[in-house]
């Protein structure tokens, strides 16, 4: 789909490097997975050259916006009577709100280390 290059990524690390679901209502589970963040983001910037010096310096503060706007969609779909997402029972998206404004907050308590792994990559591989 046409749009910000980097929404692969970011989604990816929103979902993927969660320790916990996307729905989870167990928070203690949510929180970065620092290991899977290194590892996607070595990978993904050993074949993403395309990249600019900008896109670069925002991979990690990209994953906490994604994990921003999606808690804003879903407490929008919550608040509208649940019409847009499929939802298994009537507080499921408000499962889902908590789950990722924990994500987020997970996120921002490691948002240099983030940082630092991105920077990290960018001199292993070479950027």
């Amino acid at each position: 789909m046409p749009g910000f290059v980097l929404f692969d990524f970011i989604d990816f690390i929103r979902t993927a490097a969660n320790s916990g679901a996307e729905d989870d209502a167990d928070l203690s589970r949510i929180g970065i997975n620092m290991e899977v963040f290194e590892a996607y983001t070595r990978g993904y910037l050993k074949k993403a050259t395309f990249l600019t010096t900008v896109e670069l310096e925002n991979l990690a503060f990209g994953a906490k916006l994604m994990t921003y706007m999606q808690t804003v969609r879903f407490f929008a779909d919550y608040l509208n009577g649940d019409t847009y997402y499929k939802i298994q029972s009537p507080q499921h998206n408000w499962q889902r709100i908590m789950a990722q404004f924990c994500l987020l907050q997970s996120q921002e308590e490691n948002f240099e280390k983030m940082q630092q792994i991105v920077l990290n990559c960018n001199k292993w591989i070479g950027i």
